[in-house]
């Protein structure tokens, strides 16, 4: 139990630095420049994403031998992609409900990162994470 409490405390601070730029982007497109917020948050999650992959099989989740770089970077970004379909709905839903100012568009976001973020983990821990067999 030790062990799974350490490797989430590491997965949630990975996951707050792909936040803040996950976050930086979005405000950065839809804020800054005038970008729609849902396209604005399609690409800043996709940005993330990138950090997040070498952040997460480097510092969080052990290694699978059983699978090639190359297949394990498809499941994540496959888990990453339906992680992005939940996003988008939640981001779709929450400008529509409350609007596209930036408190909304944060608050909206502060959700979708949230549910996220449980999806993230539970799934990566089952499809990418060797656990107690490879130590």
């Amino acid at each position: 139990m030790k062990g799974l409490i350490e490797q989430f405390l590491k997965f949630g601070v990975v996951g707050a630095i792909a936040f803040l730029i996950d976050y930086g982007v979005l405000m950065l497109l839809s804020q800054v420049i005038g970008m729609d917020p849902v396209i604005s948050a399609s690409i800043s999650f996709v940005v993330s994403v990138v950090f997040n992959y070498v952040a997460s099989m480097h510092y969080v989740f052990t290694r699978r031998d059983d699978i090639s770089r190359r297949r394990e970077f498809t499941i994540f970004v496959i888990l990453s992609a339906i992680g992005l379909v939940i996003n988008e709905i939640i981001m779709v839903i929450g400008v529509n409900v409350l609007g596209d100012s930036a408190l909304m568009v944060t608050i909206t976001k502060l959700v979708a990162t949230a549910i996220v973020m449980v999806w993230n983990f539970v799934s990566r821990k089952k499809w990418l994470d060797a656990g107690d067999s490879a130590e």
